[in-house]
């Protein structure tokens, strides 16, 4: 009895080191949103940021495996009210996938803002680059918006729950590891 205590206690705590092990390879960097700006063209509020440190290498692998991956971007846009609270002017959900097809050895990046229009890459830094940044994104019609006045924008990008193939999405350890949620960045300016 002592034996298999003592064996069953081996085990265990050799799986444990792996899987912390494991586990904090893939953390080591914080994700972020980066380069955030703001600016119109003659008719619309235009955003542009980019999100660092979201490809862990577990989520590489994934995505080299086929798995489709999401990311989801949130997006507000708020009147700074200095007597009562922030006044909406909108709310914006944006998704970006990424497929890879292993036969023709070529990713697709579908963005919901771009008419879900499948864009074909064989370069996964390419296709890395389409699906972390937000470019020229009309967030709001500039007569929504009055002279003089101060506003917010707030965004923050998490990737999408993964549904894995083959009953894997019962080793709940293994999505947690390339699971990610920006905290919210914000940018404030002056109409």
């Amino acid at each position: 009895m002592k034996k298999r205590y003592s064996m069953f206690l081996k085990i265990l705590l050799i799986a444990s080191c792996l899987l912390v092990g494991f586990a904090s390879s893939g953390m080591g960097k914080a994700v972020e949103i980066t380069d955030f700006a703001v600016t119109n063209n003659r008719d619309d509020l235009l955003v542009f940021f980019k999100v660092k440190g979201a490809f862990t290498k577990e989520m590489v692998k994934a995505v080299r495996n086929g798995i489709p991956t999401t990311f989801s971007f949130f997006i507000r846009l708020q009147e700074n009210k200095r007597l009562w609270f922030d006044k909406k002017i909108t709310d914006k959900q944006l998704t970006h996938t990424i497929k890879y097809n292993n036969l023709k050895n070529e990713f697709v990046v579908k963005r919901s803002w771009d008419d879900n229009k499948a864009i074909t890459t064989d370069s996964f830094e390419q296709a890395k680059s389409l699906m972390s940044e937000i470019k020229s994104f009309r967030m709001a019609s500039l007569d929504r918006l009055r002279k003089g006045h101060s506003y917010k924008i707030q965004a923050k990008a998490e990737l999408d729950k993964v549904t894995l193939p083959f009953n894997l999405h019962h080793i709940l350890f293994f999505t947690a590891l390339w699971d990610f949620e920006t905290s919210w960045h914000t940018f404030e300016f002056k109409y």
